[in-house]
C-alpha cells in the first residue's frame, strides 16, 4: 500500500473515530442522570472541608470552589434549612461569609489566586441563599456581606469596562472576558435578591463586551485583543443574557458563533471545555425548544460517559472538584431551582 493511499486510511479512521465520538453516545434517560447526579453531589459533598470549603488540585482557588460547590448543591433543591444537603450549604455559606474582608471583597488574596473569580462566584451563590434564607439575622448578615461585595466589584472594575484578575487597584489597566462575565452574572444574582446594584456598572460592561466582539461574533480575550476565544464567547452570552439584553444586536452575532464552534461537544480544541460549556448550557438551556434538546442529549450523554467510578469527573486544569461542580450544574438545569438559571 503507498503512502498517500495510507494517509487516506488513516484520515478516514479518525473522521469516523470523531464521529463516533459525537454521535456514537445514547441519550441517557431521565433515570440515568438522576443517578449520575445523586452519585456526583455524594462525591462532593463528602470531600468539603471540615472548614467548610472546597478547594481544587492543580490550582486551589478555595473561594470559588467553594461557591461553584454549593450552587450545585443548591441545584438539587436543598437550602440551608432544608434538604439532604443543607448541612454542607450551611457550612460553605459560614466559610464564605468568614472571608468577607472589610473592603468588601468575598476572598484571601494571600490564598486565591486570582481573586476575582472567588468573589464574583461567591456573590452568585449567597445571593442565591439569600432568596431563600429564612433567618432573620442570617438574612441580615448576608444583606451586609453582598451589599459590600457589590461596592468593591464596582470599585475593582476597569477603566475599560471589564475586571482582571485582581481589582484595578492592584493591577491598572488590565481587563479579561472570563473574570468580567463572573461578576456581572454575581451581580445579576445580587440585583434579583433585592441588593442595590448601580446601573453604570452593568452598562459598562456590557459596552466592554460589545468592544471586545469580533465581526465572527467571538469575543476576544480583552479588550486589547487576543482574538476569539470560544469558552469567552459563550460566557459573554451568558453575560448578556444575565444582563438583560436580550434583543441586543451583538446576541445573534454571538450566538452564531457559539453554535459553530460547539456543534461537536466532544471537541476540546479551544481547552478549558467544563468551563465553555457551564456558560453555554445555560445559553441553551434558555433558547430552549429543539436547539436545547439536540444539544442537551449530547452533552448530557460525553458528560455521563466521563463519571469516574467514584461519582467524580475529572478537569485538567482547575481538578476534580471544579469538573463536579460543573456538569452537576448542566445536569440539574432543568430542575429549574435557582432563579439566575431559569428562562
Amino acid at each position: 500500500m503507498d503512502i498517500k493511499r495510507k494517509l487516506v486510511l488513516v484520515a478516514a479512521a479518525a473522521a469516523l473515530t470523531l464521529a463516533g465520538a459525537q454521535v456514537g453516545l445514547a441519550a441517557p434517560s431521565k433515570a440515568e442522570v438522576q443517578r449520575a447526579v445523586d452519585r456526583g453531589l455524594n462525591w462532593l459533598a463528602t470531600r468539603q472541608s471540615k472548614m467548610g470549603h472546597w478547594q481544587g488540585a492543580q490550582m486551589p482557588y478555595p473561594t470559588a470552589m467553594t461557591a461553584l460547590a454549593g450552587m450545585a448543591l443548591l441545584c438539587e433543591g436543598s437550602t440551608t434549612t432544608q434538604g439532604k444537603y443543607a448541612p454542607n450549604i450551611r457550612r460553605a455559606v459560614d466559610y464564605l461569609i468568614s472571608r468577607s474582608r472589610s473592603n468588601g471583597l468575598i476572598g484571601d488574596p494571600t490564598r486565591d489566586d486570582r481573586y476575582t473569580y472567588g468573589h464574583g462566584f461567591s456573590m452568585l451563590f449567597l445571593s442565591q441563599v439569600l432568596g431563600e434564607e429564612e433567618d432573620a439575622e442570617r438574612r441580615e448578615q448576608l444583606i451586609d456581606v453582598l451589599t459590600r461585595a457589590v461596592r468593591f466589584t464596582g470599585e475593582a472594575q476597569a477603566a475599560s469596562g471589564g475586571w482582571g484578575y485582581v481589582s484595578c487597584k492592584d493591577q491598572p489597566n488590565f481587563d479579561e472576558g472570563s473574570t468580567t462575565i463572573t461578576q456581572v452574572q454575581g451581580l445579576r444574582g445580587c440585583r434579583n435578591a433585592g441588593i442595590p446594584v448601580p446601573k453604570e456598572i452593568i452598562d459598562k460592561a456590557v459596552a466592554y463586551i460589545h468592544r471586545c466582539t469580533g465581526p465572527d461574533g467571538g469575543v476576544q480575550y480583552n479588550s486589547h485583543g487576543g482574538g476569539g476565544r470560544p469558552p469567552i464567547s459563550a460566557a459573554a452570552l451568558a453575560c448578556l443574557y444575565n444582563a438583560g439584553e436580550y434583543d441586543d444586536k451583538y446576541v445573534p452575532k454571538v450566538l452564531a458563533y457559539c453554535k459553530k464552534q460547539f456543534a461537536n461537544v466532544s471537541s476540546a480544541n479551544f481547552g478549558h471545555w467544563h468551563y465553555a460549556h457551564y456558560y453555554y448550557a445555560q445559553v441553551m438551556y434558555r433558547e430552549g425548544g429543539k436547539d436545547w434538546e439536540e444539544y442537551r442529549d449530547k452533552v448530557y450523554a460525553k458528560i455521563l460517559s466521563e463519571q469516574a467510578a467514584d461519582g467524580s469527573w475529572t478537569d485538567s486544569f482547575v481538578g476534580p472538584v471544579f469538573g463536579t461542580a460543573v456538569n452537576l450544574t448542566i445536569l440539574q438545569l432543568e430542575k429549574n431551582v435557582l432563579p439566575i438559571y431559569q428562562r
